[in-house]
């Protein structure tokens, strides 16, 4: 394999080529030669690179110098001054700054991006922008220089951690499944993110497959596996397209496939698409999906890196696990280790979501504190509210209140808060969420996804489901606390896998951190937060009404009554209480109680 000490992309988009980028790019390669250069710079073509409406343009790795409105006659000079002298020809430099990714946006405060370095930066459907960042050099140093026990040993001394929920040590994943008999052994990518709301592994996959890929094939050298599979949501169209053009480029370029760089090492990978279950996540159910079966869990032990695939020894870690890989490989375990905390490694992305000004992917360093997420890289609370509760972990986490915003995020303190790491799901909570319909919105969402393969889980969700429902709808129980505890601590106990088990967790923490809610809709037949409707009441204030008629024109139930001028009035035998009418009042004479 050839190497070259720089890169040449020239644009060949229908713009750049309407302006007559094929013909500069043979003529730059002529010149190259002209001048003794051919051996050392590469020309090579990118669909894309920004300043096509002043093209034809070229960027030049691994420098990152864009030169645009490039001419023939501008060649043999560029050639002179750039290449042969390292001279920036700053005439002919190109002036375009690309967009500001729209769901990343530039490092907020306190973020540290390794996992999502390049999304964003580099175009991912061309394996020459990510070798320019560095790409498959790790692969080569794996392959050329380490056995693979280094390898194993380097990603334990790193303290990776999966970042799929659990936080099992990777390496020492990577230990069983190596001392594992059997063959042929697989290796799992788990692209089956369900989580609402949550978009880490679909950024990552979509802004930079080859970094997933480059993470696969190195833990198939360490553990000794000849075959791999993706598996990813069909949700994610973008994704599995994105990673089928990598996983065919990389095929191209000889990182898969048979001798993968002249070696004696072989391993190829595909992609599977996932119907979109969320018992899918679950690595027992998402290997018998892959495997063509239903997606349902199986009791565990034997474990996957003994048994997994049909019945052959099996790794599976998260997208971001095996992202961060190749960076941990180049820049040492040491380096990656120097980032967080005693126990937990290195930096984990979230989907921050919610009531915080700043929505969207992070990244940040273990250790790192809640109020530091919320309020320095978050932005603080949306409209200046006070803040109630942040979710952790997705729908089967936990709900904490303020007396944790300073809490380091790491998994030991997350647990011992009664919450879960996850995959990286947080949902942040102002002063007006009503905690008991949280818990009936997440319980709504497990109860639906369950596979129903286990009775504790598949009616006890249920039941759960019903009684915080019926809490909601003003109709609970002096006994529904009771029962919820009690029903919460049987499923846990007894579900299958880790569905079921974490389910109860949103009911189970939001009635220790905010029963007082729970009691004042059981007791009192209100709502605090003023959310469940049938525990609110609409009324208008006589005082601040001007009777301009606009709440009964718009009520849909013609609840609402009054002469013009005149005070109205709601009647509460027919308010549905849908809040239009205060919507619409410009006096604010409409009253929530």
């Amino acid at each position: 394999m050839r190497y070259y000490r720089s890169h040449v992309m020239v644009c060949t988009s229908p713009q750049c080529v309407d302006k007559g980028a094929r013909t500069l790019m043979k003529r730059l390669q002529e010149e190259l030669a002209a001048q003794g250069l051919a051996d050392e710079v590469a020309v090579l073509e990118t669909p894309h690179i920004g300043d096509c409406a002043n093209g034809p343009e070229i960027m030049v790795y691994p420098d990152r110098v864009h030169y645009a409105g490039l001419t023939l006659e501008d060649l043999p000079s560029l050639v002179e001054e750039y290449f042969k002298k390292g001279r920036v020809v700053t005439r002919l430099l190109s002036q375009f700054r690309p967009p500001v990714d729209k769901e990343l946006g530039p490092p907020k405060p306190k973020e540290v991006r390794v996992v999502l370095r390049n999304c964003g930066k580099i175009d991912p459907e061309n394996i020459e922008d990510y070798i320019a960042e560095d790409g498959y050099q790790a692969l080569a140093k794996v392959l050329t220089e380490m056995t693979p026990e280094q390898v194993i040993e380097e990603i334990l001394a790193s303290g990776l951690r999966g970042r799929g929920g659990a936080g099992f040590p990777t390496g020492r994943k990577w230990q069983f499944c190596r001392a594992a008999a059997g063959s042929p052994k697989y290796v799992v990518c788990n692209a089956d993110e369900g989580d609402p709301g949550a978009f880490m592994n679909r950024r990552v996959l979509e802004g930079d497959p080859h970094s997933v890929i480059e993470g696969m094939i190195i833990a198939a050298y360490a553990i000794g596996a000849s075959y791999g599979y993706i598996y990813c949501r069909a949700e994610y169209p973008i994704a599995v397209r994105t990673l089928r053009e990598a996983i065919r480029q990389a095929r191209e370029y000889g990182f898969l496939g048979q001798n993968i760089l002249g070696t004696d090492f072989s391993f190829d990978l595909e992609v599977r698409m996932g119907a979109g279950a969320f018992v899918c996540g679950e690595e027992t159910a998402l290997m018998a999906s892959i495997e063509g079966k239903r997606g349902h869990p199986r009791t565990r032990p034997p474990f996957p890196a003994v048994s997994g695939l049909w019945g052959k020894p099996t790794n599976i870690n998260n997208v971001e696990s095996y992202a961060v890989v190749p960076q941990i490989i180049l820049k040492g375990s040491a380096w990656y280790a120097s980032m967080g905390t005693a126990t937990s490694k290195g930096t984990k992305t979230f989907a921050l979501a919610g009531d915080v000004n700043n929505t969207g992917l992070i990244e940040v360093p273990f250790g790192i504190t809640m109020r530091e997420i919320i309020y320095d890289v978050g932005g603080g609370i949306k409209g200046g509210k006070g803040f109630k509760a942040v979710q952790t972990g997705g729908p089967m986490g936990g709900c904490l209140p303020a007396a944790y915003l300073d809490v380091p995020v790491d998994y030991e303190s997350l647990t011992s808060a009664g919450s879960i790491m996850g995959s990286g799901g947080m949902v942040v909570m102002d002063e007006e969420t009503c905690m008991v319909d949280i818990a009936r919105f997440f319980m709504e969402f497990i109860q639906d996804e369950s596979c129903g393969k286990c009775i504790p889980c598949r009616v006890g969700t249920r039941h759960l489901l019903e009684i915080l429902e019926r809490i909601c709808a003003g109709l609970g129980k002096p006994d529904d606390i009771e029962e919820l505890e009690h029903l919460s601590s049987l499923i846990r106990r007894s579900s299958l896998c880790g569905l079921g088990q974490g389910a109860p967790n949103p009911v189970v923490t939001t009635l220790r951190h905010f029963r007082s809610e729970y009691e004042a809709h059981i007791y009192d037949k209100r709502c605090p937060a003023k959310v469940c409707r049938a525990l609110i009441r609409y009324e208008i204030d006589p005082a601040f009404c001007t009777g301009c008629t606009l709440c009964a024109r718009n009520c849909p139930v013609n609840a609402i009554s009054g002469e013009r001028r005149q005070p109205h009035t709601i009647n509460q035998e027919l308010c549905t209480r849908c809040g239009i009418c205060k919507q619409v009042c410009k006096f604010d004479a409409v009253t929530v109680s």
